[in-house]
């Protein structure tokens, strides 16, 4: 390293006289700062390339000027930009309409459907333009949904954030807390007593936050809705698209499968629907999400990756009549699944299928071939205390039927998880370490909080105690599969943390 005389003073050295890592590590702290980082962008070319690659790469639209302007903003920068957030912001409410008996208050409203439309048009309008991205380059687009009153009745513990790498989601303890110990939850009229959810809530507060999208217009029937999704734009720069659990509104799946199909580059799909709150409306949703599944096959033939979580909170279900505490999954809609995967490379699906449907119906279709999966991760109801032992070993035999014809798979994951309980069952095969090597292991794992007599690796008992939902149960097992973005189990986990009080 060159060294610097005592003749040059700091104000006369050179930034390119610097060593390259000591400037590279100058910059990473200047990206680590809060505020704009517009103006460092004139220091020097370097600092320009190095800061507009950063403020560029993940962009966060909301309806208004920014969305209008967006297309006229990001000319110039748009090849840097490779996850656009876009947050739908409904109206404000007030405690006339979070549990209004009045049915006509329910959901959202005729002005908030035509916000979410106006707004589609005009992002589908701008992203139509951009180029596609070369191979292996991503454009990610995550959709959200929410009104800023959400978290000011009921549902206090609710936040609304941008997908975040695994790294960036583990919450320091103090600002834990600072969560935990709002003041604010302090609501009997919402049913928040001491910083504790003590009376839950009601069937009207819960249409009020988990209705339907574009449900009651602005389009007059089906029909016009779906010509509608037909007329907006293709958009061959996206690649993945997240529709995260935060968003408790609903997209028919009729709805989805049209705005999937917008997209024909599209190699990854992570959606976390919530399930239905009672039994009936759920079996409708079951018989639309299985065209949801049949259609991804025949629009998205460049589909490598489909990640499904159905999200659920057991405390929801207690205030409902005609709700069962447990979905129970549709087999139909496991078989779509099945056949859907076909040429996938990943796919996980936690609550949505049922494990022993989906490996029956591909024990019933002996031709069938994933020539390309790689890891498949799946929920199952059997993995739970009390199951009868015979059929989960029906189900493993069949499972390691299809495995056979999956000639690329390493990882296979059978799990199930809920509040006081957890268990997996993970098969592994191995590629060689040397390049020389003509033979791969394999490698089964048990892991659970409860004992079994196929089981050779048991968590501790107190484990189950410290298992407060669906959440921690998937940290427990410590799934090698991403079954879940992990900003989502982050918010699933502290939302159950704080309606229970924040102790116990």
């Amino acid at each position: 390293m060159k060294q610097i005389t005592t003749s040059e003073t700091p104000s006369s050295i050179s930034w390119q006289r610097f060593p390259a890592e000591i400037r590279i590590a100058i910059l990473e702290v200047l990206l680590q700062t809060e505020g704009s980082l517009a103006s460092f962008a004139t220091v020097s070319r370097e600092w320009q390339t190095i800061i507009e690659q950063h403020s560029f790469s993940r962009i966060k639209l909301t309806l208004g000027s920014r969305l209008a302007n967006f297309g006229s903003m990001m000319h110039r920068n748009r090849a840097l930009v490779r996850y656009v957030w876009f947050c739908v912001e409904l109206q404000a409410y007030d405690c006339s309409e979070c549990e209004s008996l009045d049915k006509d208050k329910w959901g959202l409203s005729l002005d908030d459907n035509v916000r979410i439309v106006n707004g589609l048009e005009a992002l589908f309008s701008t992203l139509s333009t951009w180029e596609p991205r070369p191979c292996r380059e991503m454009l990610q687009l995550d959709i959200s949904v929410h009104s800023p009153s959400d978290s000011e009745h009921w549902y206090k513990y609710l936040t609304f954030e941008p997908d975040l790498p695994a790294e960036d989601c583990a919450l320091p303890l103090l600002k834990q807390q600072s969560i935990l110990l709002r003041p604010e939850y302090d609501d009997h009229n919402h049913g928040w007593r001491a910083g504790r959810q003590v009376s839950l809530p009601s069937m009207a507060a819960l249409e009020k936050t988990f209705d339907e999208i574009m449900d009651l217009g602005p389009f007059e029937n089906e029909a016009q809705d779906m010509e509608w999704w037909g007329r907006l734009p293709l958009i061959p720069a996206v690649t993945n698209v997240l529709l995260r659990q935060q968003t408790r509104r609903r997209w028919k799946p009729q709805a989805l499968a049209q705005l999937l199909s917008r997209f024909p580059r599209l190699q990854e799909i992570h959606y976390e629907p919530w399930r239905e709150w009672t039994d009936c409306l759920q079996s409708f949703t079951d018989q639309s999400s299985q065209e949801l599944f049949k259609s991804l096959a025949s629009s998205q033939p460049q589909l490598q990756k489909l990640v499904l979580f159905e999200n659920s909170a057991l405390e929801y279900t207690r205030n409902q009549l005609f709700c069962s505490p447990f979905r129970t999954a549709s087999p139909d809609v496991s078989y779509a699944l099945c056949s859907t995967s076909l040429k996938l490379e990943q796919l996980s699906a936690s609550f949505i299928v049922e494990a022993s449907q989906f490996f029956d119906c591909a024990c019933k279709n002996t031709s069938w071939l994933w020539a390309n999966l790689t890891s498949v991760a799946l929920t199952t109801r059997l993995l739970m205390p009390g199951a009868s032992l015979t059929r989960i070993e029906d189900m493993l035999r069949q499972a390691a039927a299809t495995a056979m014809r999956m000639p690329k798979l390493e990882n296979m994951e059978i799990w199930n998880g809920q509040k006081g309980s957890a268990m997996l069952f993970r098969y592994q095969h191995r590629r060689p370490l040397s390049q020389f090597g003509t033979q791969r292991s394999a490698v089964i794992i048990w892991k659970g909080t409860w004992t079994r007599a196929m089981v050779s690796c048991l968590r501790p008992r107190s484990d189950a105690a410290e298992i407060r939902s669906h959440g921690d149960a998937i940290c427990c097992l410590n799934l090698s599969s991403p079954v879940i973005r992990p900003i989502s189990l982050r918010q699933i986990r502290m939302e159950q943390i704080i309606r229970e009080g924040g102790h116990d």
